[in-house]
């Protein structure tokens, strides 16, 4: 059955060298932009994906959209933090390292999105502007499956308390405490609340922590490190195969 497809990198199998090491898949971290390219190609075809046929961001935790058809190709990627598309075999990437990777999709109308929560962009409300943009092509919430990926948790996100209460004015499910008993925001709670008051009620979150991962880039534990990504997209349909339920598609980063 036609379905989509969810996957989550970790930072094993790549090229690039400490601090980045290995698969780092974020460009503008400071990384040797061929390790870059060669971690990409690796990772997409991993999944069985064309490198080619991946939409990538340039990420500024805001809540803008683009809806999408193609690669950008030769144009300037935009500023934006959620793409959707109703292209099948279009793959939709998100990149993170302790913010939240969010993946979207409605298999019955060949429709996804991803979009990249972090704590300006959970405030911002980037993850229901994408919903809704999923909804403009044909999307319903409720038949829309959602998936996090590694993010840092509410237990490791200190914050101080003021900007907690900021935080949790505009997403009070995000109001968290560390373990240690100080103020914190859980951007991942926050999303799936999000989420539900849009109506998208299927979803399923990662249970990593990237902080507390050695084996996932955290910016808040190392500063300069590499970048995660999530990827989503529709397998092409057989002819006279219709859309089905959605579908996994594991991989361990490599």
């Amino acid at each position: 059955m036609g379905g989509a497809h969810f996957a989550f990198t970790d930072r094993w199998g790549g090229v690039s060298a400490v601090p980045y090491e290995e698969l780092n898949l974020g460009g503008a971290v400071g990384d040797d932009p061929a390790a870059v390219v060669a971690n990409r190609a690796l990772a997409a075809r991993s999944l069985g994906l064309d490198p080619d046929q991946v939409v990538w961001m340039n990420q500024v935790h805001g809540r803008d959209v683009a809806v999408v058809d193609g690669p950008w190709g030769e144009a300037e990627i935009p500023a934006v933090d959620a793409v959707v598309t109703a292209r099948r075999g279009l793959a939709l990437a998100v990149l993170t390292a302790d913010c939240t990777p969010v993946l979207l999709a409605d298999p019955v109308a060949g429709v996804v999105g991803a979009a990249h929560a972090g704590r300006p962009g959970l405030v911002a409300g980037v993850v229901p502007a994408a919903v809704e943009a999923m909804v403009s092509l044909g999307a319903e919430p409720g038949r829309i499956v959602a998936r996090t990926g590694p993010a840092v948790c509410g237990h490791c996100y200190e914050v101080p308390a003021q900007m907690r209460e900021a935080v949790a004015e505009t997403v009070p499910a995000a109001r968290a405490e560390t373990s240690w008993g100080t103020p914190a925001v859980d951007v991942v709670a926050g999303v799936h609340a999000q989420l539900a008051e849009a109506g998208v009620v299927n979803g399923l979150r990662s249970p990593v922590c990237t902080l507390e991962s050695r084996d996932h880039f955290s910016y808040r534990r190392d500063r300069v490190t590499g970048r995660l990504a999530g990827y989503v997209w529709l397998t092409e349909l057989s002819r006279g195969e219709t859309p089905g339920s959605p579908g996994e598609k594991k991989n361990d980063g490599s």
